[in-house]
């Protein structure tokens, strides 16, 4: 719950600060910038903080991230709401944050297989993870979108800056057995570690094809909401309000697809549905390309949303439980590079190539490069399942995670 309104906040605060670079700027290329600036950090630094993650006690890690985060918000709010906000401080502030946020991931996904007791429901404590993730992408542009059109973004920034005090209340609150988490050997040496990580994860096969996927999905598919504030004025002739109903069709659509994963009672490992899931967003990306009507790119972007959080949750699921827990962290550090870190080169890809050729024709390649991409990954389906189900078997899981074919 801590959790859950914290999001709507950190949603309240994406889509402001959208919005104020594009007012400030009118510039698709800045957009581009900024969102390169902020998460950049977590394609540089996310390997070295999976290190961190797997040698350091995960809940200390989260709580003094969630305070720093909370802090970066307080005073972007300050900035804006006396008048002095520049790009600078925006890519400053970004930069700021995305350092923050490549500790906090891999920790984060790490700490979720310690909070649950029976590793047979992390598929179900993923969803809902997931779950709680949409349902705050889903409240939070619609009511920034409001709030821009009334007071302006400051209001945004300031509202997500105190609810960072709702999680980090919730993680004081935790049962002390959670806290509990061991500092490992003082003297590691973490050039090793990360090459011992990077030689696990990208030496086995399906970890290396799962995380090929979804760093080809991040970078040229999630530069769609980069350029969402180019085609909410631009492109439909619409405001803040019009921006906030667009991030929320995707946010419904990814809600839809985590009931859908939830609803499942066993969920499915290298399926076919990987593939598919990355192919149904590819093509929601392409058919909002050639919409200029927001009744019809609100159902573009619902399936757009939904593809991709079937894709990043079973990515997720599947990685967890295959790996070994003291290489968890680093594992996971991967998987926030693959997409997060990928995000950023596409954000800047996506505003340059948005000058030349135009927001819509930009997203039309985006769209392609996804649907061809979940082709290649559906061809090698059937051998990755025989590699991976000797594991479920070693790990006495078959019963909860059913192959697909």
């Amino acid at each position: 719950m801590g959790q859950s309104v914290s999001l709507i906040g950190t949603w309240m605060q994406y889509v402001a600060m959208s919005w104020l670079v594009y007012r400030m700027t009118n510039s698709a290329l800045m957009l581009g910038v900024v969102g390169f600036s902020s998460q950049i950090p977590a394609f540089i630094l996310a390997p070295f903080t999976g290190v961190l993650a797997d040698r350091h006690n995960r809940y200390k890690i989260l709580v003094v991230t969630q305070a720093l985060a909370m802090l970066q918000a307080f005073i972007l709010a300050f900035l804006t709401l006396t008048g002095h906000i520049a790009v600078w401080h925006i890519i400053v502030l970004g930069i700021f944050l995305g350092c923050i946020n490549s500790l906090d991931i891999p920790a984060r996904q790490s700490f979720i297989l310690q909070m649950i007791e029976d590793k047979g429901d992390l598929g179900n404590a993923i969803a809902l993870n997931s779950m709680m993730f949409n349902v705050a992408r889903l409240i939070g542009p619609s009511v920034a979108g409001v709030l821009i059109a009334i007071t302006g973004e400051g209001a945004c920034f300031l509202i997500n800056a105190i609810s960072y005090l709702a999680v980090i209340a919730s993680l004081l609150a935790m049962d002390q057995a959670v806290k509990i988490g061991k500092d490992r050997a003082k003297d590691y040496d973490i050039f090793k570690d990360l090459k011992e990580g990077f030689n696990y994860a990208f030496g086995f096969q399906p970890i290396r094809a799962i995380l090929l996927l979804l760093g080809i999905i991040s970078l040229m598919g999630m530069s769609y909401a980069v350029l969402m504030p180019v085609f909410a004025r631009d492109v439909m002739g619409g405001g803040p309000h019009t921006l906030g109903f667009l991030m929320a069709a995707v946010g419904l659509g990814a809600l839809g697809g985590t009931v859908y994963l939830a609803s499942k009672k066993r969920v499915a490992a290298l399926g076919n549905l990987l593939p598919v899931s990355a192919g149904v967003f590819g093509l929601g990306i392409t058919a909002f390309s050639f919409s200029h009507n927001i009744w019809i790119s609100l159902p573009s972007l619902f399936v757009s949303g939904f593809g991709i959080m079937v894709q990043m949750a079973l990515s997720n699921t599947i990685l967890q439980t295959i790996v070994d827990d003291d290489k968890r962290g680093r594992v996971m550090s991967f998987y926030t590079m693959a997409f997060m870190g990928m995000a950023p080169l596409g954000s800047l890809l996506a505003g340059s190539m948005a000058i030349r050729f135009g927001a819509g024709n930009t997203l039309t390649i985006s769209g392609m490069c996804c649907i061809i991409a979940s082709v290649i990954f559906a061809r090698k389906v059937s051998f990755l399942r025989k590699t991976v189900q000797p594991i479920y078997v070693k790990m006495g899981t078959t019963s909860e995670i059913k192959l697909e074919g």
